[in-house]
């Protein structure tokens, strides 16, 4: 598959081994003196070590590589104790790679390692907002106020959507994850207005591979004029946010991503494009 990994150019490497330590997942060693990346299966392609090389020998390419695979870099990750575990842990919150970050604490989790606490304060450590019970008030009194639909379009749902149905066409399309509209209330107006749309749950839906091509062929026919995907705080709902950018590389078409995060109180957190 063709991904983002790290490259090494053995004449600027001096073997110094400052990039080693930086790469939680274990992917760099010192081998002969230089830097040798062992195994695709280990490098997140995310560019941690590139810092802290001082003779600018690494950098990230794309290309065919063997996919990343987050529970055999856990295995080797938990060998090297709770600190290697919690730098490993806060290197994926950092750059933001949440369907990463659940997938190490699930395993964490399932080998009943603890887990450390991370540097955040918005942050659920849990692999869906369904592992952690909380209780929520009603915001709102006024039983006889009805919010009007603004949906224009039907079906809503991505695997039962045509990626070049009419209402696609020239518009600003919305990826919703599936709990964004119960938890925040004034959904309709703020985020489905005057905008097509299509929902998922990046977690539990099966075959991704289908969203993402559809996602790419709404891009190249349907013209979309941006991409507006709202996901919840938990970490499993920013694959999400992953596959609209993957659909935008590989349609090549220059299109403003924008991720809106909504807490499990119901608050926007942020708004960010990317």
């Amino acid at each position: 598959m063709l991904r983002k990994i790290i490259e090494i150019n053995e004449e600027k490497c001096d073997g110094c081994g400052n990039c080693v330590p930086e790469c939680h997942e274990g992917a760099l060693q010192i081998i002969d003196g230089k830097a040798r990346l062992i195994s695709d299966l280990f490098c997140d392609g995310l560019g941690a070590c590139i810092g802290f090389c001082p003779t600018g020998a690494l950098q990230i390419v794309e290309r065919v590589a063997e996919p990343y695979n987050e529970k055999l870099v856990m295995e080797k990750i938990v060998k090297g104790g709770a600190n290697v575990i919690k730098a490993h842990l806060q290197h994926l919150k950092d750059h933001k790679e949440f369907e990463l970050l659940t997938e190490a604490i699930d395993y964490l989790n399932d080998n009943k390692i603890p887990l450390p606490e991370l540097d955040s304060k918005n942050e659920i450590h849990s692999s869906c907002a369904s592992s952690k019970e909380l209780v929520i008030e009603n915001q709102t009194n006024d039983e006889n106020y009805v919010v009007p639909s603004q949906l224009t379009q039907w079906p809503i749902q991505l695997h039962l959507v045509s990626p070049v149905a009419q209402y696609y066409r020239n518009t600003d399309f919305l990826l919703a994850a599936d709990c964004c509209a119960f938890s925040y209330g004034n959904f309709h107006n703020d985020f489905i207005k005057g905008k097509s749309i299509a929902i998922a749950c990046p977690k539990l839906d099966s075959n991704k591979q289908i969203y993402l091509d559809k996602l790419v062929v709404m891009l190249k026919e349907s013209k979309l004029n941006s991409i507006n995907v709202t996901i919840m705080q938990v970490p499993c709902c920013r694959g999400l946010a992953q596959l609209a950018i993957q659909a935008r590389e590989l349609s090549e078409e220059d299109v403003p991503i924008y991720v809106t995060t909504i807490g499990v109180n119901g608050e926007i957190l942020e708004t960010t494009e990317i």
